[in-house]
């Protein structure tokens, strides 16, 4: 089993701030409504940090309460962005890949059910923005794949973020992305370069 991380890995920009400014341009009045808590939260999560990221995620998505059928706006974001899957990636896509992410499931389920892969991501009402659970990030990455495959093998995984380092330590081989490139883990893998991974 090959695991990627998602927003910034295979995907540019990070999906759950472009799918809310796509839903800014197309309904203003529903979004603007949320800004004012968001804005307070983005400023808690800058002083505290993750521990207030479930917070500020919640406040930004909260404006779902406030339009109607989601699915069709998840629909039309992914017409829009699907493109953006990285080549890279498509290019060495597996059935059994499994991609994991912070993004809300029910934002990340018809993208990645296009690609033929799977999924774990972070548990989201999609009609109020709420979090069932805690927010699929860092070790909770982790907690949650050896939930769901206690007995997984992680050949290679792939991230754009440090954050991941408890996803890096289960992986046989751990990359570092930027961009098109692909880089071995720092502190793993010191001396191996894959060839061709490079671009």
């Amino acid at each position: 089993m090959n695991v990627y991380d998602f927003d910034e890995t295979i995907f540019h920009p990070d999906s759950s701030f472009s799918f809310f400014c796509f839903c800014a341009r197309h309904n203003t009045l529903a979004v603007s409504k949320c800004i004012p808590s968001a804005v307070v939260q983005f400023f808690r999560y800058l002083i505290h940090g993750k521990s207030d990221a479930r917070q500020l995620k919640e406040a930004l998505f909260s404006f779902l309460n406030r339009i109607d059928n989601v699915e069709y706006y998840v629909q039309r974001f992914w017409e829009v962005h699907a493109g953006q899957i990285a080549p890279w990636y498509l290019a060495q896509k597996k059935p059994d890949d499994l991609i994991i992410s912070a993004s809300p499931d029910f934002l990340l389920r018809p993208i990645v059910q296009e690609l033929g892969v799977n999924l774990i991501a972070t548990r989201m009402n999609p009609y109020t923005g709420k979090i069932t659970g805690k927010n699929c990030h860092d070790h909770e990455k982790a907690r949650r794949l050896l939930e769901l495959y206690p007995n997984a093998i992680v050949d290679e995984f792939y991230s754009d973020s440090r954050c991941d380092d408890p996803l890096a330590e289960l992986a046989a081989k751990a990359y570092l992305v930027r961009g098109n490139e692909r880089i071995p883990w720092p502190d793993r893998n010191k001396d191996h370069l894959v060839p061709g991974i490079n671009n």
